[in-house]
């Protein structure tokens, strides 16, 4: 395990900061009502990338700004070597040691975290949630289905996923408002449309595909184009997707929100972590067999209301990310800058590590004890928030929040 990287930014050699030199993530910000500009988070502050690159200090294209929009789309592009690049002479500028010149440009392009406003870090092109997790995929499947038919005959051979809605993904912060569906009624046959009274969170780490690609992909090249990753919650309707999900499985369950961390954390800052998949009792066919260890050892917590009810680690995802952008492309669907892979819940073996609150009330038969009261699912005005760091020696590599407080159902849409 690699060890701390000192900066001349104090801030930035705590063992307690998400944002140590060895991190680096990339953001947008706005200060007061200012515009909005790529940002990358060191200590306690956000260095202004868009006024680096416009005033020439640095440039991740010598011939174009990739900076100048509130995105990082542009700068994905531009491909791995210059990811790479650009994050070593960032981190030489930041490093103990820096001159006095450099230190006074940083200074000058650089605001306290405190006073900013975080946005979405990217354009989110597509989203497609995957549903990787075994134990994730097992809790429920024997909730429905029973042990014995717990996990689908596919499931152990491709990590099965959906598309998603690239338009409901929101930054942490955002308040989520309970939505309205069809639910399936206690009393009747037929269904009635209220406010969701089973909304739940799901525990995900979301990958950014950085590199467009046409056609099919091997697991390395998936994994060569991953420029970064952010914790994600898919807010998940469970009622409305019991009574939607046959036969074609989610739909407006999942169309509510969907909200990310908002700071990109390279694949790069997360390379000393990397581990392998859990072992697999059914090989899996060559075009999705990995070579290499491709998951990552990311310690995750789930807070309700600021307690913390839930604990796993990412390592025990059954497919990595790079497996999951492979079998997406294996059709010839293209892949392009933005495009973002939910993982699906990311549960363990125990209870205390179950990433939804589905799992954890044992779908409502087993409420949960929590300081706010018993709870099987989310209750208006209560905030959920993932939280993600990867430990290393002397420092961690986090992700900053990852939180939504839901807000009551609005009145009837149709009626009210």
């Amino acid at each position: 395990m690699s060890d701390l990287k000192r900066s001349w930014i104090t801030s930035a050699n705590s063992e307690s900061t998400d944002f140590p030199l060895n991190n680096l993530p990339y953001g947008v910000f706005s200060v007061d009502d200012g515009d909005l500009r790529c940002g990358v988070a060191i200590g306690d502050r956000i260095i202004d990338a868009t006024g680096l690159e416009q005033a020439g200090h640095l440039r991740a294209d010598p011939e174009a700004d990739v900076l100048d929009a509130p995105y990082w789309n542009d700068f994905m592009e531009l491909g791995a070597r210059a990811w790479s690049a650009y994050r070593a002479a960032l981190t030489e500028m930041l490093a103990e040691g820096a001159d006095e010149a450099t230190q006074d440009i940083i200074t000058t392009f650089s605001v306290p975290m405190a006073e900013a406003t975080l946005h979405l870090p990217f354009r989110v092109a597509e989203y497609t949630d995957f549903y990787a997790g075994r134990h994730h995929a097992t809790n429920v499947g024997t909730m429905f289905r029973g042990a014995e038919n717990a996990l689908p005959p596919n499931w152990l051979h491709i990590p099965i996923g959906y598309n998603g809605r690239a338009s409901s993904v929101v930054v942490s912060g955002t308040e989520i408002r309970r939505p309205w569906g069809q639910l399936k009624s206690p009393d009747h046959d037929t269904p009635i449309f209220a406010p969701s009274r089973r909304f739940d969170i799901e525990l995900e780490l979301g990958a950014i595909v950085g590199t467009p690609s046409e056609g099919p992909l091997t697991v390395d090249q998936a994994d060569a184009n991953i420029f970064g990753y952010v914790l994600l919650n898919d807010w998940s309707a469970r009622d409305i997707q019991a009574w939607e999900y046959q036969p074609l499985g989610p739909f407006q369950a999942k169309a509510t929100a969907t909200t990310i961390s908002p700071w990109i954390v390279t694949a790069e800052a997360l390379r000393p972590f990397r581990v392998s998949t859990p072992e697999r009792e059914v090989p899996l066919l060559p075009h999705l067999a990995d070579t290499t260890p491709m998951n990552h050892d990311i310690a995750l917590a789930v807070s309700l209301n600021g307690e913390e009810i839930a604990r796993t680690n990412a390592d025990e995802l059954y497919y990595s990310a790079a497996q999951q952008l492979a079998h997406h492309a294996s059709a010839g669907s293209p892949m392009r800058a933005g495009d973002l892979l939910g993982s699906g819940t990311i549960s363990g073996p125990e209870k205390e590590n179950r990433g939804s609150l589905l799992e954890l009330s044992w779908g409502g038969k087993e409420p949960l004890e929590t300081a706010s009261g018993p709870r099987s699912f989310i209750e208006d005005n209560d905030t959920l928030a993932l939280h993600g760091a990867s430990h290393g020696n002397g420092y961690r590599i986090g992700f900053g929040p990852c939180e939504g407080e839901v807000i009551p159902a609005a009145e009837d849409p149709f009626t009210g």
